[in-house]
């Protein structure tokens, strides 16, 4: 009969012996010693060589597409809006941090506008002079690649495109807090130029001087709209000073210069062109969300790039339930509308035209059945564009 092993005893574990250990290996990795700052800025030097050498094979593969695209008349015909938004979505999609989305966008977008300009740079009109709003919004869409043409007026920018000075142009449609830019909408009543893309820009308006100082402002030069999105602000902090509206707030700046009792409302970019001091280092609109909406306008309307939108102009028959029926055929069919804005035709008198915004593209199925069944209850019909939505 086999006899049993007498059980190993172990000895009895003294209290906190673990904790100890677990305590010295935390301290030791703590007590690691930092890497040397040189052994850092070796890596990052050798990172950045290989995103040069990248960049450089992108804007030769950039080089290729235009020729395979063959000899095209000008810059114009090589750019792809649709294409671009799609680049730019992916660099969405891939990105899991640590900069922002809005960051990687900017930097493939100076990319992209680069590459292009290899070819030739794009003319982009703007209502001007440089430092608005708007010159803003044209860097964030086209890249600093692009050549601006700073024109005196909204009408101007249009007249320019139309005639193929400009290649694009860029314009103020709407603001989150002002609504409707009217201007924008009343021309494309008789323009035959077409939506091809939108900027959202985030829009913070400060009050700026030469002086810097709020005691020695009597005057304040700004758009109207500027006032507007400031009205809170200046009755509270300057309600007896002057307020001069102007034709643009870049302009606003330049006459701001040259006066120490004057002061301008507008963006950072006019102090920097204009050599202005901030008077308050923090924005002044009412509305710390403040975000101008602008339309990029051209000549053709570009092929769908998966998320976009399509705006119509529809003038109505004067009926019962007339706005009715034009709005019946996209709910039918699935078709958000996004927006809805009338003005009056210019054709005649107490006729209404309604800007219409809807999601989707001119060449998607539902939509062209849409706006078939719309025809039958609308007077006119005039697709203003399909095109990209913005992108961060």
């Amino acid at each position: 009969m086999a006899t049993k092993k007498p059980a190993k005893k172990t000895a009895p574990r003294k209290p906190g012996v673990g904790k100890k250990t677990a305590g010295k290996k935390a301290a030791a990795a703590v007590a690691a010693p930092p890497p040397a700052l040189a052994d850092v800025r070796a890596q990052i030097d050798g990172i950045d060589r290989r995103i040069q050498e990248l960049i450089a094979q992108r804007a030769g593969f950039a080089l290729q597409v235009g020729k395979a695209k063959g000899t095209l008349a000008a810059a114009v015909d090589y750019y792809r809006p649709e294409r671009e938004a799609q680049v730019l979505r992916m660099v969405v999609d891939r990105n899991e941090g640590p900069l922002s989305d809005e960051v990687l966008v900017h930097v493939f977008r100076e990319i992209m506008s680069a590459c292009l300009a290899q070819q030739e740079p794009l003319k982009i009109g703007y209502l001007g002079p440089e430092g608005t709003f708007s010159q803003q919004a044209v860097l964030k869409h086209f890249g600093r690649s692009a050549h601006g043409l700073p024109l005196a007026s909204i009408e101007e920018v249009f007249q320019e495109v139309a005639s193929g000075n400009a290649d694009f142009g860029v314009v103020p449609v709407e603001n989150s807090g002002q609504g409707t830019i009217q201007i924008t909408l009343d021309m494309f009543l008789t323009s035959d130029l077409k939506i091809c893309g939108e900027v959202e820009l985030r829009v913070h308006q400060f009050l700026m001087s030469r002086t810097g100082r709020i005691d020695d402002i009597e005057r304040i030069y700004a758009h109207p709209q500027s006032f507007a999105q400031t009205a809170g602000w200046l009755r509270a902090n300057l309600p007896k000073v002057e307020k001069v509206p102007v034709s643009s707030n870049a302009e606003g700046a330049r006459r701001a210069r040259g006066s120490d009792d004057a002061a301008a409302i507008g963006g950072e970019s006019a102090a920097h062109v204009y050599g202005l001091k901030k008077v308050v280092m923090s924005p002044i609109q009412d509305d710390k969300d403040n975000t101008t909406r602008f339309l990029v306008i051209g000549r053709s309307i570009f092929p769908p790039s998966g998320h976009d939108r399509t705006s119509v102009l529809v003038f109505i028959h004067d009926k019962p339930g007339a706005l009715f029926d034009v709005l019946s055929p996209f709910a039918r069919h699935g078709i958000s509308m996004n927006r809805i804005e009338s003005r009056p035709s210019h054709h005649a008198k107490w006729e209404y035209g309604f800007f219409i915004d809807l999601a989707g593209h001119i060449d998607d199925e539902a939509m062209k059945q849409a706006l078939a069944e719309l025809k039958q209850h609308s007077a006119q019909i005039k697709v203003l564009g399909s095109y990209p939505v913005a992108v961060p």
